[in-house]
């Protein structure tokens, strides 16, 4: 792997990544699905796996393994299983920007089109949302030499909001480009998260809906085929755990803990068991289910996430923060 010719070239990166995907779409093009077509398409996902390791950055990093190692490999593997979003007879360009962004594209034949009346509004929130977003993280980054005083569960709270919105104009930057570089519609990639009223709502209708989108067609659906569909549940929220892990230990460049992959499993088992209450009690009302949800995800997220902080974790978070914030 020729790492020394990335190392923290965002040019040579896109570069790398570019070719990748032409190679994708011609592999796909001409060789038949299966196992043929998974054996061409190996070195593919062997470069997206070791692309994030050119940045000496834990920012560029988490991105890199976020769009290439995490979203990008899995649309190759299904791909390859002539499955997923990609389509080899996609234009060159909506194509590659397919592998490599965290974007859905909408086409003509789509019925998820939005009606063109709606589409100033919903660009004009999105702006405002992402503005918001930004001017709270960095408002975040600035007073982080407060967060010693604050209560570690206060302090998991703050970092939970700034992953949030981090994430969310990360991806939102992704699909802007996209959509204004193809004039193309992308799907949405964040529904109002804060609004979920259950486990299914969140993490099927609301939370980072590209990476459920591939989780569910990997995943999900070839399982729950073959043994129902509690087992398809848990091994989406097992391989989204170990994929959390690796995403940690990427950033970190530290051993695994297992804490995500423990996150996400639970969150898989009270997954089942409520579809299984949901089959014999009625939902409550709106806003008392949207209460107990964030209940549960706060107690959740501060349980598991709590002993990160004892193992280091906040402290390298610290590490990457302006140097005029420090103390």
């Amino acid at each position: 792997m020729a790492l020394p010719l990335l190392r923290n070239s965002i040019p040579m990166v896109s570069l790398a990544v570019s070719v990748a995907a032409l190679y994708t779409s011609a592999v796909s093009s001409h060789v038949r699905p299966g196992f043929p077509r998974v054996a061409m398409l190996l070195p593919v996902g062997v470069l997206f796996m070791a692309v994030p390791l050119a940045f000496s950055s834990a920012v560029l990093r988490c991105s890199a393994f976020l769009f290439l190692t995490w979203l990008g490999a899995f649309k190759v593997l299904l791909l390859a299983m002539d499955r997923g979003p990609l389509n080899p007879s996609l234009p060159v360009l909506h194509f590659l920007l397919a592998v490599a962004l965290p974007v859905e594209l909408i086409t003509a034949s789509d019925g998820s089109r939005r009606p063109d009346k709606d589409k100033p509004l919903l660009a004009a929130a999105s702006i405002i949302s992402c503005t918001f977003k930004v001017v709270t993280v960095a408002a975040m980054a600035h007073f982080y030499w407060f967060f010693d005083r604050l209560h570690l569960y206060v302090r998991l709270a703050l970092y939970g909001v700034r992953f949030w919105f981090s994430i969310e104009v990360l991806f939102a930057c992704a699909a802007a480009g996209c959509s204004a570089a193809l004039d193309v519609e992308v799907k949405p990639q964040f529904v109002q998260p804060y609004l979920a009223t259950s486990l299914r709502d969140f993490w099927g209708r609301r939370w980072n809906l590209p990476v459920s989108a591939v989780l569910r067609a990997a995943v999900y659906n070839p399982l729950r085929a073959r043994a129902g569909k509690e087992a398809g549940l848990l091994a989406t929220f097992l391989v989204s755990g170990l994929m959390h892990e690796a995403l940690l230990c990427y950033s970190t460049l530290q051993r695994p803990t297992g804490k995500m992959a423990a996150f996400f499993l639970l969150h898989g088992a009270c997954r089942v068991a409520e579809d299984w209450c949901a089959r014999r009690w009625p939902p409550p009302p709106r806003p008392l289910a949207t209460l107990l949800f964030v209940a549960f995800m706060t107690t959740s997220f501060c349980l598991v996430f709590a002993p990160l902080c004892c193992d280091g974790w906040e402290e390298m978070l610290h590490s990457y923060r302006s140097p005029n914030s420090r103390n």
